[in-house]
């Protein structure tokens, strides 16, 4: 059992709840990479499935990976051109960067409103490990004319988080059950 099988009821009960798809997402260079997503059907700007990429600073699960970083390294990882091929909306200067991330680490959770492309907005929040590294994040997506700010803060979130939480604790409950390997069997005599 991997990420998935542990995130796959809490992600299906957070798109119940919220009625807006839900990703999870790790870093690959300067972008990130989607690795497991439920999603509702709706007509949105940005197409998403299993291996797309993105920008990660514009969007709230690169923010919520990138922050769980030491600035040195990040800085590092920025310098990478994105392989996405797009150009994100926001482009902050470095002090502005540097303030979004301080403030993503300051409250343990990132959000986005438009930053990556006109008509998306969203929040995540980080999946951690048993150690309580951050090893992925978890999001709620919405379309802005859809959803206000209001209602992702002040709804969403909060089911976020509960279910970011819970994926962790079952991932570090999966990570502590002992794992056996048996040797290899090889025909021959003694």
């Amino acid at each position: 059992m991997g990420l998935w099988d542990v995130a796959r009821p809490h992600l299906e009960r957070l798109v119940e709840q919220t009625n807006e798809s839900c990703s999870i997402a790790q870093l690959d260079g300067s972008d990130i990479v989607y690795v497991a997503r439920v999603s509702v059907p709706r007509i949105v700007t940005l197409a998403v499935q299993i291996g797309t990429k993105f920008p990660a600073l514009q969007t709230s699960l690169g923010k919520v990976l990138l922050a769980a970083l030491p600035p040195e390294e990040v800085e590092r990882i920025l310098a990478e051109p994105s392989r996405s091929g797009l150009v994100p909306v926001w482009q902050p200067d470095r002090p502005e960067r540097e303030a979004e991330l301080r403030e993503v680490r300051a409250r343990g959770w990132a959000m986005t409103d438009e930053q990556m492309a006109r008509g998306i907005r969203s929040v995540a929040a980080p999946l951690r490990d048993g150690s309580g590294r951050v090893i992925a994040s978890l999001n709620v997506n919405a379309h802005a004319a859809e959803t206000s700010v209001e209602v992702l803060l002040n709804d969403y979130l909060p089911l976020l988080l509960q279910a970011a939480g819970e994926i962790s604790v079952d991932f570090a409950r999966l990570e502590s059950v002992p794992h056996v390997t048996r040797p290899s069997s090889t025909t021959g005599k003694s």
